[in-house]
């Protein structure tokens, strides 16, 4: 599966909730889930199919990789470490993939999106620990520290980013943010009621079992 270069807002309507793909507009009146609840296509707000299992399953999985911005190899990859991993194996997937570093990113404020956060990280904005790292899917720690290299923050769209993302989101309590400093910790390992998204993950691990 290749990457998805179409309308973002069509996603978060196949999928029936906002993913917040597109940063400040989805807290807007222009969202098109508010406008257009129903499914994108020509049939979408007449017809109502019945569902099968397996398309239920599969509507879990797809509103997950989707929220998160990844494909369906990457994520495969994810699912294998976290069945692999002691604990309840989708609570484990979700875990890794709120530990990932463009969803911290976000997560603590400093992008509009999980998009947009990939793309600061990969043109270098970042340290972690003291060290540049340029990978959106890192894997971050408990007590890793995240900040902006000095050179960015001088930057003035760094400043202007950070400023105008402000109150964005809100930030939970398994990290702590120092806007004024550009920098944040992971403080503790989140955990299931930490994950913003509305999904039954385990419907995901009942599709991959089969």
């Amino acid at each position: 599966m290749g990457k998805y270069n179409g309308a973002l807002c069509r996603l978060c309507r196949a999928e029936g909730t906002k993913l917040f793909l597109k940063g400040k507009r989805c807290l807007t009146e222009k969202c098109s889930l508010d406008k257009r609840s129903y499914p994108p296509g020509q049939r979408g707000s007449r017809f109502r199919y019945r569902k099968s299992d397996y398309k239920i399953q599969l509507r879990e999985k797809q509103k997950v990789k989707r929220f998160y911005g990844i494909g369906e190899k990457q994520f495969r990859i994810f699912f294998k470490k976290a069945s692999q991993k002691k604990g309840i194996t989708g609570e484990n997937l979700l875990r890794s993939l709120e530990m990932r570093f463009d969803n911290i990113l976000y997560r603590m404020n400093f992008a509009y999106s999980r998009a947009h956060a990939r793309q600061i990280i990969r043109h270098g904005h970042l340290n972690i620990n003291g060290r540049k790292v340029s990978i959106p899917s890192y894997q971050l720690k408990l007590n890793d520290v995240i900040e902006f290299r000095e050179k960015s923050k001088k930057n003035e769209n760094i400043k202007a980013i950070i400023e105008d993302v402000k109150g964005l989101v809100e930030i939970p309590e398994w990290l702590l943010v120092e806007p004024e400093k550009q920098s944040g910790k992971v403080n503790s390992i989140p955990n299931r009621d930490d994950v913003s998204l509305d999904v039954e993950e385990h419907l995901v691990v009942e599709l991959y079992s089969k």
